[in-house]
């Protein structure tokens, strides 16, 4: 299980690298497989360059070889992705999670273009399928090309369509499918994922973890219980407000989630009370 981190800013919105680091060994020492800074929840796109080559190393260093490092390196072009994916190695991070290109509805030859570039870095690519904000859909029948290719390894899917798994282990045996949203972490695990790009854990660590080891084992005594009581917040990773909602869950469980920068804004009061009762319930009931 790899976390997307959040990152932490100050009150006057510059990055908390030593808050950041401190997150990061908590994270591993709770039990985390790893992590994914500049991924969404770390607002990589509001960061400068130096901001950005920062909090990579960051996520490194904190690390150590304890644990995986897999920074996200979208951009709106190839060649910029390229050179985050070459920072990132330079760095030491073990791999990179790659969205399409951003800039525009991208087709089927440009993507495979924009991945093919980004693979000469020489780190594996895992393809990150966000089709909502992307508006570029990585279908099965796409990323068994990708990975027949060699340019992929592994994808994090978050269309939300469990149905995908069986298509892609068809189309695909050897890609690894790891579960991109939160909500349907029981679902994908059950279809044959192979990991976890979480955001919850970011608040709730331990729980999240004994979640993610019953469902990759099958225990669904213990699994089912367990992801009944943590929905009620994993749902909010799949939401437009995911980044505050979880923030504010890390706040509340006593953990730094702060602010955010432009044009995230804070949470109106109704949504932000409905994140305020789940956490406090989870909480309340023991979760950690």
């Amino acid at each position: 299980m790899l976390v997307a981190t959040a990152l932490p800013l100050r009150a006057d919105l510059s990055v908390d690298l030593d808050g950041y680091a401190a997150h990061v060994r908590w994270l591993i020492a709770s039990g985390c497989d790893g992590v994914v800074p500049n991924g969404s929840l770390g607002e990589y796109q509001t960061l400068t360059a130096t901001e950005r080559a920062d909090v990579v190393r960051t996520a490194v260093e904190a690390c150590g070889s304890d644990a995986v490092v897999m920074p996200g390196v979208a951009a709106y072009g190839a060649f910029e992705a390229r050179g985050w994916a070459e920072q990132a190695g330079e760095a030491g991070a073990q791999a990179v999670m790659l969205l399409p290109p951003t800039a525009f509805r991208a087709d089927e030859e440009t993507v495979v273009a924009h991945y093919a570039e980004v693979a000469k870095a020489g780190l594996p690519v895992i393809a990150y399928n966000n089709p909502y904000d992307t508006k570029v859909d990585l279908t099965p029948a796409l990323l068994a090309r990708l990975h027949g290719e060699g340019l992929i390894v592994a994808v994090k899917e978050f269309s939300g369509d469990v149905r995908r798994p069986y298509e892609l282990a068809k189309l695909a045996p050897a890609l690894d499918l790891l579960i991109g949203a939160d909500d349907v972490l029981l679902e994908l695990a059950l279809a044959g994922a192979k990991g976890w790009v979480a955001g919850y854990p970011n608040a709730l660590p331990q729980a999240c973890v004994e979640l993610y080891r019953a469902a990759m084992a099958g225990d669904l005594a213990t699994a089912v219980p367990a992801y009944r009581a943590l929905h009620p917040l994993l749902r909010w990773d799949s939401k437009t407000e995911f980044v505050q909602a979880i923030k504010l869950s890390m706040d509340i469980a006593g953990r730094y989630g702060g602010p955010c920068r432009p044009p995230r804004m804070p949470l109106p009061e109704r949504i932000a009370a409905d994140v305020r009762a789940a956490t406090e319930r989870a909480l309340a009931s023991g979760l950690r």
